[in-house]
């Protein structure tokens, strides 16, 4: 039985509470969070010890992991308190703010031996796994192009976005990573941002992006971003090879299709959220992460797996705010 540590109390925090009780090899034991509130109820729900501080959950002796799903900036505070006190930990993303935090964060870890995992859920969709996998053994033969298409339904409010880290860090995050996943190490980058909503300009922040990535090999990744989309949840991969193309579509609530004499193959709408949509991702994801630690193994993706994700953050930024061509090393 593993005993879990939560940090945060959100709505992703909910997601893998629910995940921890369904697996009957872990338990929920402590919650912290300065919002009493919601660590009440969640605790309540769940039987578990509740928080206000990390710092006290670090301090017991009953746990074995600890889930990270505290604010972006106290990302890196928490990953090196569970390095220290030989905790494994599951992170949510990004890794850090901006790359120079998470840089000193992977130095500051040194000699810790941490077992860190980074919260890209989306490795672990099952249609996107299932697309990887086929291209590991090889039936679309050399991928040449990879098309990641996401768009959510509606945009934040322009307070989150004002502090969200902006698009690249909050939302294309996950879909460099999933580049990344395809391609390996990412050497050049180059973004087009957009701007369709007053308010989201008013913050500083695209609400729609276009970006450009590139391997060493020549190999290409197309990403295509809207904060808001009107038939819903677009989550679409694209992986065109030499031998083939692999594809996965937009899923709904069914797969039922409706013909008459005025329209035909009309579908239910997309499903709505990314709580919706990745909810066996985000089961697959902590359950693979628990698998891991139950058994010695290292799992992935890794802080050098979210290190690498947020320079192409950085640099899809600088390029859409320059309109030039970035270079990674």
């Amino acid at each position: 039985m593993v005993n879990i540590g939560l940090i945060g109390a959100g709505r992703i925090a909910h997601v893998h509470a629910n995940t921890i009780a369904a697996n009957p090899n872990a338990q929920l034991v402590a919650i912290a969070d300065p919002y009493q509130p919601a660590a009440q109820e969640l605790g309540g729900r769940f039987g578990a010890t509740v928080l206000s501080d990390a710092k006290d959950l670090f301090a017991l002796d009953n746990l074995d992991a600890v889930v990270i799903c505290s604010p972006t900036p106290q990302h890196p505070q928490h990953i090196i308190a569970a390095a220290t006190a030989g905790l494994p930990a599951l992170c949510e993303k990004p890794i850090a703010l901006d790359y120079e935090a998470a840089k000193q964060l992977e130095k500051d870890l040194e000699g810790l031996n941490p077992t860190i995992m980074l919260g890209f859920n989306r490795r672990f969709d099952p249609s996107f796994a299932a697309i990887k996998a086929l291209v590991d053994r090889g039936e679309i033969g050399q991928v040449e192009q990879v098309t990641i298409t996401s768009r959510d339904p509606e945009a934040p409010s322009p307070q989150y976005v004002a502090t969200s880290g902006g698009i690249f860090k909050d939302m294309t995050i996950h879909d460099f990573d999933m580049a990344r996943f395809f391609l390996g190490d990412i050497v050049e980058v180059f973004a087009y941002g957009q701007n369709f909503d007053p308010e989201i300009k008013k913050a500083n922040d695209f609400d729609a992006t276009m970006i450009l990535l590139r391997n060493a090999d020549g190999v290409a990744a197309t990403i295509i971003n809207s904060r808001h989309c009107a038939p819903g949840y677009d989550q679409r991969l694209e992986v065109f090879g030499a031998d083939g193309v692999l594809n996965a579509d937009n899923v709904r609530a069914t797969t039922v299709e409706l013909s008459t004499s005025n329209f035909s193959a009309s579908k239910e709408p997309y499903l709505n959220f990314f709580l919706e949509r990745y909810a066996q991702a985000y089961s697959n994801e902590l359950n693979t992460f628990l698998d891991a630690i139950a058994h010695g193994q290292t799992p992935t993706p890794n802080v050098t797996d979210g290190i690498k994700a947020l320079q192409i953050a950085e640099a899809a930024q600088e390029s859409a705010l320059t309109g030039a061509s970035i270079t990674l090393s």
